[in-house]
């Protein structure tokens, strides 16, 4: 991974990665109505077999980029355990949306997980990341979020 300038942070990038968890609740409730209607990993193997089907048309439908001249360096062996954490994160939150904690409640535990192992990533420079300092704003920005999660699931207690 190359580490961008967060000066010039382009809005386009805000609005994908916005979008970009829009998706991961549509996929969390999809996974957890397949996990409910047959178990968890029924839900990670269809997942999986529709996103290769999609990744196998989108390689067929985008257009190809010409093959850089340069030599690329190999990537390192830790890049490919992706798919393991993609599989658990699907038998994982389509066990957890049908828990009482449900959509909301998993989609604000995960953004906390998430958030925290950030934090860790960046404070320790893991997987390639560069070291960063973690300031009292990482985790005043870490205590609204858990703030948050707990006000969710505290809300949807009361409400059933």
């Amino acid at each position: 991974m190359h580490p961008t300038s967060q000066n010039h942070a382009h809005p386009l990038g805000f609005l994908i990665a916005f979008g970009t968890g829009g998706l991961l609740a549509l996929m969390v409730q999809f996974n957890g109505a397949l996990a409910h209607h047959g178990n968890s990993l029924f839900s990670s193997w269809t997942a999986h077999a529709t996103g290769t089907v999609a990744a196998l048309l989108f390689l067929l439908v985008l257009p190809r980029r010409r093959a850089s001249v340069e030599p690329r360096p190999p990537a390192p062996l830790w890049a490919y355990l992706g798919g393991l954490s993609g599989a658990a994160t699907v038998v994982l939150s389509s066990m957890a949306v049908n828990s009482p904690a449900g959509l909301p409640g998993t989609l604000a535990l995960g953004l906390a997980g998430q958030l925290v192992f950030g934090l860790v990533a960046d404070g320790w420079g893991l997987f390639g990341l560069p070291k960063r300092r973690i300031t009292y704003r990482d985790f005043a920005a870490l205590a609204l979020v858990l703030a948050g999660s707990l006000l969710i699931l505290l809300a949807g207690k009361a409400a059933s």
